[in-house]
């Protein structure tokens, strides 16, 4: 399983690239369009809302050709996505960006639908959790790469002029400043566009042993009706609540890393660009605390870890509201810290004991991805009625919810205890 399990690896690196190049188009396109923070926040909804109306297609095609078949279908679908910047740098229309937005979280949408089971079938299911946070741990290195990108190809390259100085510029000067700066929007997703194609052809290439517990499961689930399968999820609280968990979890995730050089502009007063490094410095500490939890998950609860995790959140998110300056910016950077174990942990947790419903319990968690397209709509409203700085009450609340869940499952028997608990009953009734 080493060969194919490095290059599903490159694979949470790659998306951890575009989630986070696209980050900053929030600014970007509200600078290029001249148009307000719920307005620009739309980039997010159009990328996470794929998240949410792709996975259940997408645990559909994990049923058929398989986890492999899933991620090759997404990585092709997402390329083509990344290609579909060049006619919208042509056609210089937000909706046509959307647009190519849409279509490229569409395969990524598979792709991690896919990818993040995939990686837990690959061993002992005793390990599963530890074994996705290793390989999430190399999806912050992508974050980072697709930052840095945005900070050296894009955010230099848009014009510095305020919505005012646009609407007194003629229509053709206007265009030109536009199509200069789209050019540079384009450029990076192409080059993406191109690996993906790549990352494909060497999975396509490597013979993936099968795992026998997965292939028992899943013949023992093939005739079993979606209705039905959905139905036991709902009735499984520690899944369903799991689900609200990831909701919360990734709005938290989005609108730190989306509004971060919102914050930063408007209570250091300095320039996107000098902003964007704040987000850079976001992305590194959560790729360090990445590793650092996955060494700590080897000997404390990942369970206590969230919940503990969550609270700093919390209070963190709560500073960056009360101070508003070089100490908010920071708490902000240190909210990346925060998030850094919640999403594989979250994931393993929900999917634990699920058994021939875990194809679609994990599109479920996918599905919940669409907390990064609703929650940056209001956290933009927020920031549009008030300030960056009120506005990272909405990240609280987040964090709160989490945290809740994580107390939830600590005093709830884990599927796997509680199945050790009847056995032990039934031997001393024998």
């Amino acid at each position: 399983m080493r060969l194919p399990f490095i290059l599903i690896v490159t694979c949470f690196a790659a998306w951890g690239v575009l989630n986070n190049m696209t980050d900053p188009l929030v600014s970007v396109f509200s600078s290029v369009f001249s148009m307000g923070a719920f307005q620009s926040s739309l980039v997010q909804f159009a990328f996470y809302g794929a998240y949410c109306v792709l996975a259940i297609p997408a645990a559909w095609i994990n049923s058929r050709p398989g986890y492999k078949g899933g991620v090759l279908i997404g990585l092709l679908l997402a390329s083509f996505g990344g290609f579909l910047f060049f006619p919208a740098s042509q056609i210089m229309t937000y909706t046509m960006f959307l647009a190519a937005l849409f279509t490229l979280a569409a395969g990524l949408s598979i792709l991690e639908t896919s990818a993040n089971p995939y990686v837990m079938a690959m061993g002992p299911e005793a390990t599963a959790t530890r074994r996705l946070n290793v390989a999430q741990a190399f999806n912050p290195v992508g974050s980072n790469l697709g930052v840095l990108l945005a900070a050296m190809l894009i955010l230099p390259r848009v014009n510095p002029s305020t919505a005012e100085e646009r609407a007194a510029l003629s229509q053709d000067e206007l265009e030109s400043i536009r199509s200069s700066e789209l050019q540079a929007v384009m450029g990076p997703y192409i080059g993406v566009a191109m690996a993906l194609v790549l990352i494909a052809i060497a999975i396509a290439m490597v013979r993936v042993p099968k795992n026998p517990a997965v292939m028992a499961d899943a013949e023992r689930g093939a005739e079993q009706r979606i209705g039905a399968r959905l139905s036991r999820l709902l009735r499984n609280r520690r899944y369903s609540f799991g689900v609200v968990a990831q909701f919360f979890n990734i709005a938290a995730q989005i609108c730190i890393w989306t509004f971060t050089i919102h914050y930063v502009t408007e209570t250091l007063g300095v320039d996107d660009t000098r902003a964007g490094y704040w987000l850079q410095a976001s992305l590194l500490v959560f790729l360090i605390m990445r590793f650092v939890m996955v060494a700590l998950m080897g000997r404390f609860d990942a369970r206590k870890l969230m919940v503990l995790m969550c609270t700093l959140g919390t209070a963190l998110s709560v500073l960056a509201v009360l101070s508003g300056n070089i100490v908010g910016a920071v708490a902000i950077v240190l909210l990346s810290g925060c998030i850094s174990l919640l999403f594989p942990t979250i994931y393993g947790v929900a999917l634990e004991g699920l058994g021939q419903d875990t194809k679609y319990g994990a599109a479920g968690l996918i599905m919940a991805i669409v907390g990064g397209a609703v929650m940056p709509l209001l956290h933009g409203w927020v920031i549009d009625i008030s300030s960056a700085r009120t506005s990272y009450l909405v990240v609280a609340v987040c964090f709160a919810v989490v945290a809740a869940y994580g107390i939830y499952v600590l005093r709830t028997p884990s599927p796997a205890a509680a199945e050790s608990e009847a056995e032990a009953g039934a031997d001393t009734a024998a």
